[in-house]
């Protein structure tokens, strides 16, 4: 990844842990003249980043995550200098890292719907906004929640951007009617986006563009929690008094009419009651296979693979995703499987919500006796930054196996790991064919 790449994507140094993926395998750091337990030590504090964001998250909300906290605090210990050379020990540490990742969704997940309620399928407004308004993006609902309620009767519309869209499912999120629609795509776009927005704008979390020379929207643009960069104002104590005095100083939107829409709300404990449903229709032949596509999206070739794959899958498979990848291919209408009432895409939520599509299999499984492995389901994965990394490490741990990633690798997989995920978990990399792979997935 460039260093342009790096400054725009606003994520940081890749160098955080000894031979960094910034060293291409290379690094001798910590590790004598093996470089591959530098970069086992890599995927566990990426994977420790995904994992503290998720646990951050369920604090906010009053949820005990002590077990996954030792975890973290173990993790960091095993990375000190000198400390082990062992890479069997290595494997063990990254998959205990994969079980707290497994346990601190789970926790984030019954945070979120005890709080805001259980998901259900609604259709959002695409690009339609009006009024005073205030657009919010990342991933933190607990933000989203006292904004929603600070900002209710005062004139002003809250729009949604990115991963905050799945907040428009949760019912009690949506019960304030001044939560109105969604709009943009992924986090990348949002260079233009806030320049052509003229209201106010929130930052939550994560995915945060630094302020270009040609930024127009500087002073409109707020910071919350860790979400910051130079010369934005920052919301301190849940206070958003500045951010609301703000929205009402601007001129009302224009601009954004289109009457798109958009699904979300597929939570996997919206969509496990439709379980008798689901294997009817599996029993029947009238669904072939689930399809998961999911994770992290960026800029750059090779990313069109993903839309492109979802809009060949035959009429009778189900496509399951999560994350921002979603919106490479979410203004799709693909209808429901023939003969039942099954939509054929469901939006799971946000990556922290990527538990849902294993949550959905182990139902599969245990209902029909087959092993998860053996399930009608392929994973193909986006891969981008640390909260794909735990999501990888979930999967890992729960013997996951033929997940498929793309477009490209993390660069701490080196020959050695790479060969050992592939001998022991059958991990590919995605070809740049659609035609080709969808074959191999359908086993035609």
């Amino acid at each position: 990844m460039s260093k342009e790449n790096l400054e725009m994507f606003c994520h940081q140094c890749e160098m955080s842990a000894p031979g960094g993926c910034g060293s291409k395998g290379q690094s001798t750091g910590t590790c004598g003249k093996d470089s591959t337990l530098a970069n086992l030590q890599d995927m566990m504090i990426f994977g420790l980043k995904g994992m503290s964001a998720y646990r951050h998250h369920a604090n906010e909300l009053g949820f005990s995550t002590k077990e996954v906290d030792d975890v973290i605090a173990d993790t960091l210990y095993f990375t000190l200098t000198n400390s082990n050379f062992n890479f069997d020990e290595h494997i063990a540490q990254v998959l205990k890292v994969g079980e707290a990742g497994v346990k601190v969704m789970d926790i984030l997940s019954s945070a979120h719907t005890t709080t805001f309620g259980i998901p259900s399928p609604v259709k959002v407004t695409q690009n339609k906004a009006s009024g005073k308004a205030i657009l919010v993006s990342g991933h933190n609902l607990f933000a989203l929640n006292e904004l929603l309620k600070q900002t209710a009767g005062k004139g002003i519309n809250i729009y949604t951007h990115s991963e905050m869209l799945p907040a428009h499912g949760y019912p009690e999120l949506r019960k304030y009617k001044h939560l109105k629609g969604n709009i943009g795509k992924s986090w990348f776009d949002q260079t233009k986006l806030f320049n052509e927005f003229k209201g106010a704008i929130l930052m939550t979390t994560n995915c945060i563009v630094p302020l270009r020379s040609n930024c127009e929207y500087a002073h409109r643009l707020f910071g919350y929690s860790i979400a910051g960069t130079n010369g934005v104002t920052h919301i301190q104590n849940d206070d958003f008094s500045p951010l609301i005095k703000k929205a009402l100083s601007l001129p009302e939107i224009t601009g954004f009419d289109s009457d798109e829409y958009v699904i979300t709300g597929g939570h996997y404990k919206a969509i496990l009651p439709m379980a008798g449903e689901i294997l009817e229709a599996l029993k029947d032949g009238k669904i072939r296979r689930f399809f998961v596509i999911a994770g992290c999206d960026a800029p750059g070739k090779g990313r069109d693979y993903y839309r492109e794959l979802a809009i060949s899958l035959p009429k009778d498979c189900i496509i399951l995703t999560s994350s921002c990848g979603k919106f490479r291919f979410n203004d799709i209408d693909f209808g429901v499987i023939e003969g039942t009432n099954i939509p054929r895409y469901i939006d799971l939520g946000q990556c922290n919500d990527s538990n849902g599509a294993v949550k959905i299999a182990l139902a599969l499984s245990e209902a029909t006796g087959i092993e998860i492995n053996d399930l009608p389901v392929s994973i193909v994965l986006m891969w981008m930054e640390q909260k794909a990394v735990i999501i990888l490490m979930a999967l890992l741990y729960l013997g996951i196996k033929n997940v498929h990633i793309g477009p490209s690798l993390p660069e701490f997989f080196n020959d050695k790991i790479l060969n050992f995920l592939v001998e022991k978990f059958n991990i590919t990399l995605i070809s740049s064919d659609t035609k080709t792979d969808l074959k191999k997935f359908l086993n035609e």
